[in-house]
């Protein structure tokens, strides 16, 4: 699968992703210090599932109407 990670997730979680075969885009990596705007963009120019931490991307994908990405894994603790 295709996934972005936002550079909210820890560092052991991208080179895991790609161990298994996934291929995997880090923000840390490409793009460090971008807004979530631009973090949403680059998911949907990639075409890319995004995995963070971040639960307020809902708020920008259906407050200001922005294009959403094919998928959102948030994580976060219960």
């Amino acid at each position: 699968m295709k996934f972005i990670a936002d550079e909210n997730l820890n560092d052991h979680t991208v080179p895991l992703l790609r161990a298994v075969g996934h291929d995997v885009l880090s923000v840390s990596e490409v793009a460090s210090g971008v807004d979530d705007e631009q973090v949403l963009a680059l998911a949907v120019r990639e075409s890319r599932i995004l995995h963070t931490f971040d639960k307020g991307l809902g708020n920008l994908i259906f407050g200001r109407h922005l294009l959403p990405p094919p998928g959102i894994i948030t994580f976060g603790a219960s």
